[in-house]
Formats: structure tokens, C-alpha cells, sequence
């Protein structure tokens, strides 16, 4: 377990819900009404305001894309009052925009935070992943193994059968190889439809019963996901995935020379760090946002790597009229 960062004060715990909080109550205003782009924009505008109130040198090295394509919260913004400690923030205002517009389940407002240089600057390109919970020996999971050899080692390391692995996997034509290769083995597959930061932590959850996450999703997801594993406990490999020459250049902008590089999880997020969300609709980690008459209600998360700590919070919000 790291060591309590003295950049990192406890009262920055309760802080970073607060801001979730801002971001999930915005974003639930255009739940289920269709558009995507619009209930984004409420997020990152409310976040985006909730972080500039807080004594910080903050700069996002995890946002909503450079600044040339992001008006708000972009990549190497600096947010907060100025005044305090220098703060790496990676955000997702939004975690689930189509599946907020279609009032799906496990939309989320997501927020890591670390000491300066605590968290890679991850392009905004895929990454292939592969997750597990707690509990298992180090070295268990490895991108250079087939789906189906990790499976078989994540079995044998619980001591069951490879068809008594539940493997959550996103739901795209991209893993359909993977899908069916899965299914062959006789595991399970949870397919989601977006959400891979809620997707990635229901591995360290046993009620969930998924047992490791597996396939490509957005790398800016990835190391929110990580910051939430270092929390809890689990594995992580990661590896970024480049479709064009554009998208290797964009990562030796940011400094990444070796391409191929397989990540672990101490290397996307390392040392202290701070992860919290907010539930915008119903999901396998958090409530949404309920809305009645005079009030709201909001469920969230936030963890300490340094402790070890999870904290679950209600919040009650009145509404004015």
C-alpha cells in the first residue's frame, strides 16, 4: 500500500464527491432525453466549475480531448484557485454519454486525482485491458497470452473450472473474435454496451460475480479505471492501441516513445491517488440521480489508495424553486 501523500489532504476526500456530485446532478437533467453532446456539455460545465473553487493547482492531464477539439476542461487545463498544492486530474464528466441519453444503466461522473506526475498522460486513443479483482498472484493476467490462456490461469489460480469465469467484455463488433472465443471455453460474458470504468471495478466486486474484464476501450478510461484499482486492490494490463501515424504522433506529443508498451497498473496510476464517482442513472456500482419534488438524491463512491479507505456517500440536494 502507498504511502499517504502529503500533497493529497483528507479534506480533498470529501471535496472530490462534491464535484462529482455537480457533474452527475447537471448530466441527469438530459437523462434519457436523446442527446448526447448536450448532457456532456452539462457535466463538464458543472465540473469544470465545482473544481475551479477548490485551493488547488490542478491540471487535467486526463480530459475531454486537446484543446484545439475540447472548449472545456481539456487536456493540460489548469483548474482550481491557483493557491495549493499541484494536483494531476483525470475526469470523466461523463462516463456513458450514450447510455445517459438512452437512461441506461451505469452512467457515471468520474474523477482520479494524484500528486503531480501520478498519472499517465494517456492519449485519447483505445487501449486493449485486462482486469481482475484482489486476491489473486501477482502475474495472473499478461496481454501476451491468448484470451483463453489467461482465462485458464485466472481458473486456476481460484481453483475452479475455466467455464465457471464470468469475463465482462464491451459489446462492439471489434471483440466479437473474443466473444466467441470466450463462449467457446464455456465462460460467461457480461456484455455492456459502454461504461468500461464500471466495468473494470465490478472485477473487484464480489457480488458482481465477473471475475476480469477483458477487450479494447478508451485509454483516458483505462487510467481512471487503474486509479480506482490501486483503491481497492486488483491487476491491470494495459497496451495503446493506434489505428493511424496521426494517433502514434499524439502519443509522442505527450511523451510516450515506446508504443508497444504492455502498462501495469502501478504505472498508470502510481503512489497516492484519489478516485470518486457519482451515479447519474442506476448501475451495478452506484445509484443514479433521483429527482422528487423539493429535492434530489445522489449515491457516490470515493477511495484512498494510500488507506485503503472506501467511503460511500448519500447526498440530499434541495431544490430551489
Amino acid at each position: 500500500m502507498p504511502q499517504a501523500s502529503k500533497v493529497l489532504d483528507r479534506i480533498l476526500v470529501l471535496e472530490m464527491v462534491r464535484v462529482t456530485e455537480a457533474a452527475a446532478i447537471a448530466a441527469s437533467t438530459l437523462t434519457g432525453r436523446g442527446d448526447e453532446k448536450a448532457a456532456d456539455a452539462a457535466a463538464v460545465e458543472a465540473m469544470r466549475a465545482a473544481l475551479n473553487e477548490l485551493d488547488m493547482d490542478g491540471t487535467v492531464v486526463i480530459g475531454e480531448g486537446e484543446r484545439d477539439e475540447a472548449p472545456m476542461l481539456y487536456i493540460g487545463e489548469k483548474v482550481g484557485t491557483g493557491q495549493g498544492p499541484a494536483i494531476d486530474i483525470a475526469l470523466d464528466p461523463l462516463e456513458g454519454t450514450t447510455i445517459c441519453a438512452k437512461s441506461g444503466p451505469n452512467s457515471l461522473a468520474v474523477l482520479a486525482i494524484a500528486e503531480a506526475g501520478g498519472l499517465l498522460n494517456a492519449p485519447d486513443v483505445y487501449m486493449d485491458k485486462l482486469a481482475v479483482g484482489p486476491g489473486l498472484p501477482a502475474g495472473v493476467i499478461d496481454l501476451d497470452r491468448t484470451p483463453s490462456q489467461n482465462i485458464e490461469a485466472i481458473a486456476a489460480a481460484k481453483g475452479v473450472r475455466p467455464q465457471d469465469i464470468v469475463a465482462c467484455v464491451l459489446d462492439r463488433p471489434r471483440h466479437e473474435a473474443l466473444i466467441a472465443e470466450l463462449r467457446a471455453l464455456g465462460c460467461g460474458v457480461v456484455l455492456i454496451g459502454d461504461g468500461d470504468v464500471a466495468g473494470v471495478i465490478a472485477t473487484s466486486d464480489p457480488d458482481t460475480t465477473i471475475d476480469v474484464y477483458m477487450g479494447s476501450g478508451g485509454a483516458p478510461e483505462g487510467v481512471l479505471a487503474c486509479a480506482a484499482l490501486r483503491c481497492v486492490g486488483g491487476q491491470f494490463k494495459g497496451r495503446l492501441l493506434f489505428r493511424n501515424d496521426d494517433e502514434r504522433a499524439r502519443a509522442r506529443k505527450w511523451g510516450i516513445e515506446d508504443l508497444d508498451r504492455q502498462y501495469d497498473l502501478k504505472e498508470l496510476a502510481k503512489g497516492d491517488c484519489i478516485f470518486a464517482a457519482t451515479g447519474v442513472t442506476d448501475g451495478s456500482l452506484l445509484e443514479g440521480v433521483k429527482r422528487r419534488r423539493d429535492k434530489m438524491t445522489t449515491e457516490s463512491v470515493v477511495m484512498r489508495a494510500s488507506s485503503g479507505t472506501v467511503r460511500w456517500v448519500k447526498g440530499e440536494h434541495r431544490i430551489e424553486r
